[in-house]
């Protein structure tokens, strides 16, 4: 089987961590995000991804080159000379994912994380007989986006309906598919929306089904949903492999610390934070919901909460970070600093407190 992952674009949203790499390279419970699809895409023996990109491929294709290997996985890239939107990529991408088999690929959005039930998936779609299947996810405000409007018993999409204003149904798009080759057909190779022209004819046609997927599931293309998508993240690794969490009587909550980590003595650590790898965090130093990324060095009772620490970043003695702070890489706050949602761009030092949020080029 093969799989399409849609890149895109320069991850705007997360700079200024993307400033450093591109957006799928950005760790998220210490590995790149992409790694996460491209594991889950393995176990259910997809042989070959194809990364649909028009921004920088050079970086992401010697960055996987090494997992190709350790995975044993093709990975390639179907270079945009000009953004083709959602659909305009595989029509790109055609001669890479029609093999002649006659086998369904995966289409997947690069930001969203969740625990990818692939094997559900495949077995859902062959059930149907349909020519795609869509992944939804019941979400509480479904004003705020696209709702999926389906037929209960069989999970057949009727139509789709754009930020509601009276409710017509709780099920999103959740940016996992899994299409037949013939839906190849269906599309042009010019800037085209797989969601707004291409899922609403195969819908008209009674071919498009829809299964709700199981767990959680988030968008992690933006600094808020990033953190909260972590906590779900580590929710879920509890209730599937608790083992690979920190345990101790400095730990409260769910946390993740890579195993070459170093942490002092008496820390507060959690809930909801990833400790990366290298990481240095000395004596009773405090954090929660927050990511700190390779090479971080914070220092003794630092105290830092909902934020992202870029790689290589140091936060100094009795700092203190909160509400929505990014650091990108290599960002170095002095001692006793405080920061109300300061986003920081790379190689910068600050020496001075930032008092409400804004950006500091």
């Amino acid at each position: 089987m093969k799989a399409l992952i849609l890149v895109g674009g320069f991850g705007t949203r997360l700079r200024p961590l993307t400033l450093s790499f591109p957006k799928p390279l950005v760790d998220f419970a210490n590995k790149p995000m992409i790694l996460h699809q491209i594991e889950a895409l393995k176990e259910v023996g997809v042989t070959e991804v194809v990364l649909a990109i028009n921004y920088r491929p050079e970086v992401m294709i010697n960055f996987l080159k090494d997992f190709e290997d350790k995975l044993g996985i093709t990975i390639t890239c179907s270079q945009e000379t000009e953004p083709l939107g959602t659909a305009g990529p595989l029509a790109l991408a055609r001669d890479k994912l029609a093999d002649g088999s006659g086998e369904p690929f995966f289409v997947l959005n690069s930001d969203v994380i969740s625990e990818y039930p692939f094997a559900e998936l495949i077995e859902f779609h062959k059930s149907h007989g349909g020519e795609a299947t869509i992944m939804v996810t019941k979400v509480d405000e479904p004003s705020k986006y696209g709702v999926v409007v389906t037929e209960e018993a069989t999970g057949r999409v009727e139509r789709f309906v754009e930020k509601p204003k009276i409710f017509v149904g709780n099920k999103i798009n959740a940016g996992i598919y899994l299409l037949n080759p013939s839906v190849l057909d269906r599309i042009e190779l010019k800037p085209t929306s797989i969601e707004k022209e291409v899922f609403p004819k195969i819908a008209a046609d009674r071919k498009l089904h829809a299964m709700v997927l199981p767990g959680f599931w988030m968008d992690v293309g933006q600094p808020r949903d990033y953190i909260t998508g972590l906590r779900l993240y580590l929710d879920s690794l509890r209730k599937k492999s608790a083992a690979r969490l920190a345990t101790g009587a400095h730990v409260v909550g769910n946390v993740l610390v890579h195993e070459s980590a170093k942490i002092g003595e008496g820390c507060l650590i959690g809930p909801d934070v990833a400790i990366g790898p290298g990481c240095v965090v000395e004596d009773g130093v405090r954090l929660s919901r927050c990511t700190v990324m390779r090479g971080v060095r914070i220092k003794k009772h630092a105290c830092i909460s909902n934020s992202i620490i870029g790689w290589h970043s140091t936060v100094g003695q009795w700092a203190r970070i909160e509400n929505m702070t990014i650091l990108g890489e290599d960002v170095h706050v002095c001692d006793e600093v405080y920061s109300n949602g300061g986003v920081v761009l790379p190689h910068k030092e600050i020496k001075s407190s930032i008092l409400k949020p804004e950006i500091v080029m």
